[in-house]
């Protein structure tokens, strides 16, 4: 899974990176967390154009009752997006990447946990694949945009640490997630050991 994740990085940077005309102003986050508000980079509406946004973690779909189903969702299984109902529209309609530096995963007992910091050898920001939803308060009308990061197994350099991996989408690849009319199912497999790098936190 991932439940927590690295973004020092300041918006310059995913202008650059991710080639976006502007980045919405937040604070730099070494340690983001579900229901914190990040940025994403999705396209921009009817067009083939991307923009960034600030969405919160955690996605609620358009049918639930509240903000707190997000809770739930703050990962999304690779191997059933298509048919899982909270993922399976956004799927299909609302991809995003999620720019990160790092994400963290935990090993040990309670109280004696090590936490592990995993990132990239060659790349300090890179994206995760992301699904964004549209959600409206029925009480309130106010609307409100959610996202989660996809999971795949883990590779064998994570497989001791953790089970699962996010979805990790290289630079070359950036187009072909964002475009809802590939399926991009070999996109979803775990990334290369060699690319990756693990260290204490």
């Amino acid at each position: 899974m991932c439940g927590r994740y690295d973004l020092s990085d300041n918006p310059a940077a995913i202008q650059a990176k991710f080639r976006v005309p502007v980045v919405p102003a937040y604070a730099p986050n070494p340690d983001v967390r579900p229901t914190n508000t990040a940025p994403v980079v999705r396209l921009a509406h009817g067009s083939r154009e991307r923009e960034a946004a600030m969405l919160r973690w955690g996605l609620v779909p358009a049918w639930a009752r509240d903000l707190k189903f997000g809770a739930r969702c703050i990962n999304a299984r690779a191997e059933t997006l298509a048919s899982t109902p909270s993922f399976r529209v956004a799927y299909r309609k609302r991809r995003c990447l999620v720019p990160v530096n790092a994400f963290f995963e935990w090993t040990g007992e309670p109280g004696r946990k090590v936490k592990w910091r995993i990132g990239l050898r060659d790349e300090p920001l890179f994206a995760l694949a992301g699904l964004w939803e549209w959600w409206k308060d029925p009480a309130s009308q106010q609307a409100v945009e959610t996202f989660t990061i996809v999971t795949t197994r883990a590779n064998a350099l994570l497989a001791p640490i953790h089970g699962r991996m996010p979805v990790v989408i290289a630079g070359h690849d950036y187009d072909r997630w964002l475009d809802a009319d590939d399926p991009a199912t070999d996109l979803m497999e775990p990334f290369p050991d060699e690319a990756l790098q693990v260290a204490k936190a």
